[in-house]
């Protein structure tokens, strides 16, 4: 269950509702996974020279406001549900052949935008996904470009694709490997829910951190589709199960957290960064 200091960094920092925490505290929790004191100091320089940490006052370290937008789309795994609408066939695109490839800084971002909503490529610089957000196509646009979409990008709504069109689209999501991911998750979260108590706490921390973190950044990822796509209530069972698993994940967490001036740990996640690579579709970019 080995993690890298850079994500074990941010997932702890992500915890923290905007609070900040002490080297000291991120060097021994780093400890708990089997990362040196070194590594963590090291990952810590470059993730502020990104500037995706940010130092405060106290010198110590927190999310800077430049990643705050891909760790609130993160964190809100527990509302997914709420965020999807009956869908009635329409879809969303995003055009995206007239923006610059030669930035790749950017181009990482535009993509992982575009796969946190659920995009995926029906045609060379062409993305869709079911019109069923809430929000419709002018909440999609706002969420896309905060979290790095280009403003130049054209957002738009298409309310009936030809039939050809439309069952490529259909096609451009394997529902049937969504429900198995969902179900496998699930199930591991309640093997480990079963055994948590049995474990040392150390163990157990780490074991929550990571398969809560696994969870949720499965969730993070969701496309969100709509029946027939995928069946209504495959993914909120999941959700569910994650929520009863971070319960069970904070308290493991609680202790070592408050006596480092850190109480308000809320959900352990796998971290999801602008330098994260996103694949939205074989041999085709964003």
């Amino acid at each position: 269950m080995q993690l890298a200091a850079k994500s074990l960094i941010l997932d702890l920092l992500s915890s923290l509702r905007g609070n900040a925490m002490p080297v000291r505290a991120l060097v021994a929790a780093g400890e708990l996974f089997e990362l040196s004191p070194e590594s963590m100091r090291v990952a810590l320089v470059r993730l502020c020279s990104r500037g995706t940490v940010e130092r405060n006052e106290r010198g110590q370290y927190r999310i800077a406001p430049a990643a705050q937008a891909v760790q609130a789309h993160v964190s809100a795994w527990t509302q997914i549900e709420e965020r999807v609408v009956p869908w009635r066939g329409g879809w969303i695109g995003v055009h995206t052949a007239g923006l610059p490839r030669t930035d790749r800084s950017q181009a990482r971002r535009r993509s992982r935008a575009l796969a946190f909503l659920g995009f995926a490529a029906l045609e060379p610089h062409l993305f869709v996904r079911p019109d069923n957000l809430r929000g419709g196509v002018d909440g999609v646009r706002d969420e896309l470009r905060a979290l790095g979409l280009e403003p130049a990008a054209l957002v738009f709504a298409c309310a009936q694709l030809d039939p050809d069109a439309d069952g490529r689209a259909r096609g451009l999501w394997d529902g049937a490997a969504l429900c198995r991911g969902y179900r496998a998750s699930g199930a591991a979260l309640a093997r480990s829910a079963a055994r948590l108590e049995r474990l040392s706490m150390p163990a157990a921390m780490v074991e929550s951190f990571v398969l809560g973190g696994q969870a949720i950044r499965l969730l993070a990822l969701d496309p969100l589709l709509p029946e027939p796509i995928v069946p209504a209530g495959a993914r909120a069972a999941l959700v569910d199960a994650m929520r009863d698993y971070d319960r069970l994940g904070r308290s493991c967490w609680r202790s070592f957290m408050k006596s480092h001036g850190a109480p308000h740990l809320r959900t352990p996640r796998t971290a999801v960064t602008a330098d994260w690579p996103v694949r939205l579709e074989a041999g085709v970019t964003a």
